[in-house]
């Protein structure tokens, strides 16, 4: 797929420490004490839906990872980190990462996925803030966010959310 003259691929072996510097880069360095990655600690993230963004010189300009969890005992991707290079941002590359992981995940047959961000930016994908969901702690409440794949696949789920190891 090739939008912006960004070509979007599955992430392979080759890209992790890069896209580890990037995730270093934009985010706090105290970024994986977050009660988001206590849910991915051990848990392989599901490879078909970690997306990378290359310029036509091969440059990376943005990624993509999701995890499974289960909420409630239900099978629910995680959604992030996702992140831009900083020269990049602006320019539309985490939608297209964010569109192009969500068709994936419903193509792929998930029925819904969540994240922890601020409803503003995820709202236009049309992620909605989660009540009864519970994140480890200190999650805020108010950044759980989830969209369906499938009609109807957040009715009735709620608790606690918990890594997926299987």
């Amino acid at each position: 797929m090739t939008s912006l003259a960004l070509t979007l691929a599955v992430e392979t072996e080759d890209d992790w420490w890069e896209v580890e510097a990037l995730f270093d880069l934009t985010f706090a360095p105290g970024r994986t004490a977050l009660s988001s990655y206590r849910l991915r600690h051990g848990v392989a993230p599901i490879a078909d839906l970690c997306l990378v963004a290359r310029d036509n010189d091969g440059i990376l300009a943005g990624a993509v990872r999701n995890w499974p969890v289960r909420v409630a005992g239900a099978r629910t991707i995680l959604l992030g980190p996702i992140a831009v290079h900083p020269t990049r941002q602006g320019e539309g590359v985490a939608a297209i990462l964010m569109q192009s992981c969500l068709k994936a995940a419903r193509e792929a047959g998930w029925e819904r996925v969540m994240l922890v961000g601020d409803a503003p930016y995820y709202g236009r994908f049309g992620f909605t803030r989660l009540d009864g969901i519970v994140m480890p702690p200190p999650t805020n409440p108010d950044r759980v966010l989830g969209i369906s794949l499938k009609p109807g696949a957040w009715e009735d789920i709620a608790g606690d959310v918990s890594p997926d190891h299987d």
